[in-house]
């Protein structure tokens, strides 16, 4: 029986994939041959939004469907890009161009597209991004939200909470059986479930707070004959991590003034303000809203572009940073990255 579309397209995190997902990829298999499933938040450190690899959730995916399902099953990992709308939709034109290319096998007629999904908050804007294909819109099954299945996973008994999951309908039982398995096997378990409890007595000073505080930071993007300044962060969240060298701002502190404060508190970097100063080059505000786990939290960047030298300047890990670095430009890794200064530093480079 022919199909309406050749390849339907579902972009989402899946973090983990729930029941209402599964409704999603079985409808778009039955209005196509091929789902092309995009897996977002790709290439992304351990973090409490973030807590399995693409692989993982692929392969939860795939422990769902059956053989000949997923035969026509196409997945692929996204990377997000939070500060570029364009060159993300770009992303996703080329990564489904070239499944079509090679998996297209009617080549005398173009291959009919859609996007299928659930508009059930901002996450669903992708669906108005691609004018060229068609859309299909999906009814959020049950309203399930990943949020409270992750932080009722980690926080509470795993095992428990993946059978209730079971038991009312917000898991299948074969990414319950997965879950569990992680759980009880994989060291990342541990390490989410000590970062969502400290997330969670950090928010608990702001419980009598009359709305939700918003957060300003300051972060410095130092760049040096090709090479970037990094700290390594000494504690939760993200402890372990590679972070730019930044922090809160002070009640009596100008945003410059703060970020040349951390910046020397945390790399003891030995070049003189008026220099740093005069070495600015482009300040950007960044606030994507779910970008810092702690809370609404809106960071303003100070891309200083210091005169090429054959000896970077030493620095020293402080205060905040257990060790600082420079890092070359070509080995910067987001997964080892905190937060999104991954992407601030490519948005300041223009690279994205």
């Amino acid at each position: 029986m022919n199909k309406p579309y050749d390849f339907t397209v579902f972009i989402g995190r899946f973090q983990p994939f729930h029941t209402g997902h599964l409704k999603v990829v079985r409808e778009g298999l039955n209005q196509a041959d091929k789902l092309i499933l995009l897996i977002g938040s790709a290439w992304e450190p351990r973090n409490p939004r973030n807590p399995w690899t693409h692989q993982e959730r692929e392969e939860m995916v795939r422990r769902c469907l059956s053989e000949a399902e997923n035969a026509r099953l196409l997945c692929l990992p996204l990377m997000d890009v939070p500060y570029n709308d364009e060159v993300w939709v770009r992303n996703v034109q080329s990564t489904v161009n070239g499944l079509v290319i090679a998996h297209h096998t009617v080549p005398h007629r173009p291959a009919k597209i859609s996007l299928i999904g659930h508009r059930k908050d901002q996450t669903g804007f992708y669906l108005s991004l691609f004018p060229q294909w068609s859309s299909i819109s999906i009814e959020n099954y049950h309203k399930i939200s990943a949020t409270p299945v992750r932080e009722a996973f980690f926080i509470d008994e795993p095992e428990r909470v993946a059978r209730e999951l079971v038991s009312n309908d917000i898991l299948p039982q074969q990414v319950a059986d997965y879950l569990i398995d992680f759980s009880r096997t994989h060291p990342g378990f541990q390490h989410i479930h000590d970062e969502i409890l400290f997330i969670k007595k950090y928010q608990q000073a702001w419980n009598t707070a009359p709305y939700p505080p918003v957060f300003v930071t300051v972060d410095s993007v130092v760049i040096q004959s090709g090479h970037v300044l990094l700290i390594e962060r000494r504690a939760s969240p993200g402890k372990g991590l590679w972070a730019l060298p930044g922090g809160f701002l002070n009640g009596g502190e100008r945003l410059l003034e703060a970020c040349l404060r951390e910046l020397r508190e945390e790399t003891r970097l030995k070049v003189p303000a008026p220099v740093l100063k005069g070495s600015i080059k482009r300040q950007a505000v960044y606030d994507a809203p779910y970008r810092s786990a702690r809370g609404r939290t809106i960071t303003h960047a100070f891309y200083i572009e210091l005169e090429p030298s054959l000896e970077l300047p030493k620095v020293k890990g402080s205060d905040d940073a257990k060790t600082a670095r420079w890092v070359p430009l070509s080995e910067l890794d987001p997964q080892v990255m905190f937060e999104d200064h991954y992407f601030i530093i490519q948005d300041m480079l223009g690279a994205v």
